[in-house]
């Protein structure tokens, strides 16, 4: 997709009648910047009128005398008629009716994402996967920032970047990371594209797993012969994305390859490899503060998407001093002896599992609190991994049936009694988190990770993080 000229957008954008679906997180900036060119912009969102966060959301625009009009409660979408361009909502499915008919009518439907993209100037890496996106994002971001350079960070990590766009310049480093609704009909090129790995995730929206996968590959859909794809060779759907590049591509998790360029983990050291040149030491793992084998690879995908482009001393330069991204393994506080973490991210089991393997290996009693909104994922691991693993256990969310269903049906498997593990149940997070507290003796951790969405209780999963993190200081 050829990018945007930024004044004929300014001009196209003028007398075009704009409806912006969801008032969220990422579509609020959106309309701010919106508003700027063209003040005849409806906004539709299913929250009902009297709603108080969208009471204070109106508030907050027309503080700002930004007037627009609104669409809200249960029919909100059936007034979704007669616009010239229309923004979804990342979590909308691009295939619902009211925007097949509205695509129907005439109506440009885009994204905010998409927009951005579109009218970004400068050099573009966009990550995706379904582990380990966000850190590996945050890496990119400072490995480009120790080198001296002025990035630009944002996408599904929390900071909308469009109402920004115009301020960005050709030699400057644009970081985002993508996350599979806002890829459903990505249409953009990315300089640098990077895929950690491709695992089932949110099959509560997507159709099925062939779905998600087709998804994640439009990340590549506009590349061209002179980008860069960075894919995981342990990852046996990467390998098979592979034939669909269109540019170079470069490894990680793989040692023997002389086509092109690959990064492996051998002898405690991250190693790179250009061609058929000899491998070059990059870094020692132990200087990595960050915590787990898995970090390693978000180590490797990260020089994967920079190398040649920065140099090499430069990712000791981060990993000696990173310590991590919030609500992921974060260290909310140590008291009495007593460990707290937030791992608010945690909203698969293979996450819940690799977290709480990771933990394990500090060798403390592990107190977990988990529950969230299921995304009709599989447990059948998650419960053999808690019984290996976790010394008491309190339940806190929609998908705890599920969980106490994986952790009976190990427990049968294993030949052991349920009550090996201590469980309680909890109706609030104050009340799980004083549980935890009560429980919790000298040498222990109490780990967060909840093994489901936020969407049974917060808006998101920041917002679980930080009631959790809130508590915790409290205590």
């Amino acid at each position: 997709m050829r990018r945007l000229d930024a004044s004929a957008f300014q001009s196209w954008i003028e007398k075009k009648k704009i409806a912006v679906v969801g008032a969220g997180i990422s579509n609020r900036p959106l309309i701010r910047w919106l508003y700027r060119y063209n003040r005849n912009i409806s906004v539709f969102d299913q929250m009902e009128k009297d709603n108080q966060r969208l009471k204070s959301i109106i508030s907050d625009f027309e503080a700002e005398d930004i007037r627009l009009e609104w669409s809200v409660g249960q029919d909100y979408l059936d007034r979704l008629t007669g616009f010239d361009l229309i923004f979804r909502t990342p979590i909308m499915r691009p295939d619902h009716p009211a925007l097949q008919r509205a695509g129907a009518e005439g109506a440009v439907i885009t994204s905010e994402m998409s927009l951005f993209l579109s009218l970004c100037p400068a050099h573009t890496t966009g990550i995706t996967g379904s582990n380990g996106k966000t850190t590996t994002t945050t890496l990119i971001s400072e490995l480009y920032e120790s080198a001296g350079g002025e990035v630009w960070t944002g996408g599904n990590i929390g900071r909308p970047l469009l109402d920004q766009v115009f301020l960005m310049k050709e030699d400057d480093e644009v970081v985002v990371e993508l996350s599979s609704f806002q890829l459903f009909d990505l249409v953009a090129q990315l300089d640098t594209a990077v895929i950690t790995n491709t695992l089932p995730n949110h099959l509560d929206i997507h159709k099925d797993f062939d779905e998600y996968i087709a998804v994640k590959k439009n990340i590549i859909k506009e590349q061209r012969p002179f980008d860069r794809l960075v894919l995981n060779y342990e990852d046996s759907i990467s390998r098979g994305i592979a034939a669909e590049a269109k540019g170079e591509i470069v490894w990680f998790n793989h040692k023997d390859t002389y086509r092109g360029k690959s990064i492996f983990c051998e002898d405690d050291k991250i190693w790179f490899r250009s061609g058929a040149d000899e491998a070059v030491s990059l870094l020692e793992t132990r200087d990595i503060v960050l915590p787990g084998r898995f970090n390693v690879d978000n180590y490797m995908a990260a020089w994967g998407a920079v190398a040649g482009r920065i140099e090499p001393h430069n990712l000791r330069e981060v990993a000696v001093s990173f310590k991590g991204v919030p609500h992921r393994m974060e260290l909310v506080r140590e008291l009495n002896d007593i460990r707290w973490y937030n791992s608010s991210i945690d909203s698969t089991p293979e996450r819940t599992i690799t977290t709480l393997k990771t933990l394990y290996q500090q060798g403390r009693p592990i107190i977990l609190i988990c529950g969230g909104r299921d995304k009709n994922l599989d447990y059948t691991e998650l419960g053999s991994v808690i019984l290996d693993n976790v010394k008491k256990i309190i339940f806190c969310g929609e998908n705890t049936p599920l969980i106490k269903k994986s952790i009976a049906s190990a427990a049968q498997e294993k030949n052991i009694e349920t009550e090996s593990i201590e469980m309680h149940d909890a109706s609030t997070y104050e009340e799980a988190v004083k549980l935890a507290a009560d429980i919790a003796r000298p040498g222990y951790s109490v780990l967060l990770s909840p093994t489901g969405t936020s969407f049974d209780r917060f808006f998101n999963f920041e917002e679980r993080g930080e009631t959790f993190r809130h508590l915790v200081l409290e205590l």
